[in-house]
């Protein structure tokens, strides 16, 4: 057993690079250099952290990301252990640490969009090898595209995951690919409803959608979420459609009761109506197993389902999935037929390997434990320095927070002074269009460690309380 020894190094606080970028070209280099042997162990997390003066999250997501380059192994209840350096694609001299440009490795995603999945802790490298042994097997199933749905392969795949993950059993025959949940929304929506017809929104709600229903000549019904999720449309001129998010509510959070959900299956029987259920981020719950899909209940029969693979996986690869029931096949195909895929063909097959290899949920599992993390840290700090201006409510699920603010702000004012100061926040009134009391900060927390994070929340406080002076100031004049 050889015992790494202590990897001295500073880390430079006032470094563009992240904190864990910096562990991980540490590592990396050392391992070039041959200073570190194959087989090494490295440190404990924690003792690690300690040594650096960082969290310990960070150590484990340096780790993990290096685990996913292919630089170390992680071994259960043996720590992290150095791979043999032939078996990985060492940078060259020239790509060492200081030698990389500083807009080489700035990021295209300010702190706080919410949303974005961290794609520095993609699994290149497993994902590199899924495409490479395609290539050698079959290279044409890259571009093949074979049916009007999208690859049968991924399709069976999907069908398993909604059936272990969602308690959704369909038929992979019923399942469509697509550019993202945004477009499966779009296909669903051409599909069910005519212009002039009115389809029922979540208010607040998704602000995307709303925009579609308005561009397709749709009337927009609003739907009030209270605590037990979205209301039901009042039973005057009721509409044929309506699209919830009823396992985790955007952009409030929450889950809809299973009371309310039966409202709305039995209100789509008595009606003959249709529910979309936008199930757009409910692999990321952080208290239990995920909540069985409305579509589950239902077993597919008003419901058509939607789900993203993005927000998963990889925002690059815009793949999503519809899931439509029995009935409507038919109808569905001869639409689809009429407007081609949208969703690209190339990342289809790899997908469906790497879903059935098991790669796809190893990295669900390692990305979920490192978003807890980042999400029990932003918790903690506006619990503890923020209480002066609002409150989080903790849904323990996906991958944005509500921070609702106190009177004395105003939500929109608030995101375009943070804007201007490098942060990207949403404003919660943006997402209303009828509901009152909508005045907060939608925070994502997904795309940015926790040392990430601190200075940005310091000029969130500095925003926050410059805002407040504005508006008093305003209010007395």
């Amino acid at each position: 057993m050889k015992q790494m020894p202590w990897l001295a190094f500073t880390i430079d606080r006032g470094s563009r690079i992240p904190v864990f970028e910096q562990i991980c070209d540490g590592i990396r280099m050392r391992a070039v250099k041959g200073d570190l042997a194959a087989g090494s162990l490295l440190p404990p997390t924690r003792v690690f952290a300690t040594e650096l003066g960082v969290s310990r999250s960070t150590v484990v997501t340096a780790y993990e990301q290096l685990v996913a380059e292919g630089y170390l192994q992680s071994q259960p209840g043996s720590g992290y252990r150095l791979c043999p350096v032939g078996e990985v694609e060492l940078p060259s001299e020239a790509m060492t640490l200081q030698s990389v440009a500083p807009e080489e490795k700035s990021r295209q995603v300010a702190c706080f969009e919410a949303g974005q999945p961290d794609m520095r802790l993609f699994p290149y490298r497993q994902w590199a090898k899924t495409i490479a042994r395609i290539c050698r097997r079959n290279p044409q199933q890259l571009l093949e595209g074979g049916r009007v749905f999208g690859n049968f392969e991924l399709r069976q795949a999907i069908a398993a995951h909604v059936s272990e993950w969602r308690g959704i059993e369909a038929d992979p025959n019923q399942i469509i690919v697509t550019a993202g949940a945004t477009d499966a929304l779009e296909i669903c929506l051409r599909f069910l409803a005519k212009p002039g017809e009115g389809i029922g929104v979540e208010d607040p709600g998704y602000l995307p959608l709303l925009r579609f229903v308005r561009a397709q000549g749709l009337k927009p019904i609003y739907l009030r979420v209270d605590e037990q999720g979205a209301t039901l449309p009042v039973k005057d001129k009721p509409p044929k459609l309506v699209a919830l998010t009823p396992s985790h509510q955007f952009p409030l959070g929450g889950a809809m009761s299973p009371e309310r959900r039966q409202e709305f299956l039995r209100w789509a029987l008595q009606e003959n109506a249709w529910i979309l259920e936008d199930d757009y981020d409910s692999e990321f719950r952080y208290a239990g197993r995920p909540i069985p899909a409305l579509a589950g209940f239902d077993r597919l029969n008003r419901t058509i389902y939607i789900g993203s693979l993005s927000k998963i996986f990889s925002n690059a690869l815009r793949l999503g999935y519809a899931i439509v029931p029995q009935e409507l096949l038919e109808g569905f195909q001869g639409s689809m037929r009429a407007s081609g895929l949208k969703a690209s063909i190339m990342p289809q097959q790899p997908l469906a390997e790497f879903i059935t290899s098991g790669e796809f949920y190893r990295h669900l599992r390692r990305v979920r434990r490192i978003y807890g993390e980042r999400r029990k840290y932003l918790l903690s700090r506006l619990a503890e320095d923020f209480a002066d201006f609002g409150v989080v409510r903790d849904t323990q699920a996906g991958m944005q927070l509500v921070f609702h603010l106190k009177e004395a702000f105003d939500d929109r004012s608030l995101t375009r002074l943070a804007t201007d100061r490098g942060l990207r926040l949403q404003a919660l009134s943006e997402h209303a269009e009828e509901a009152p009391g909508c005045n907060g900060l939608i925070l994502g927390f997904c795309a940015f460690s926790e040392e990430e994070m601190e200075p940005a929340l310091a000029v969130l406080k500095s925003c926050l309380e410059e805002n407040r002076d504005q508006v008093t100031n305003s209010a007395r004049s």
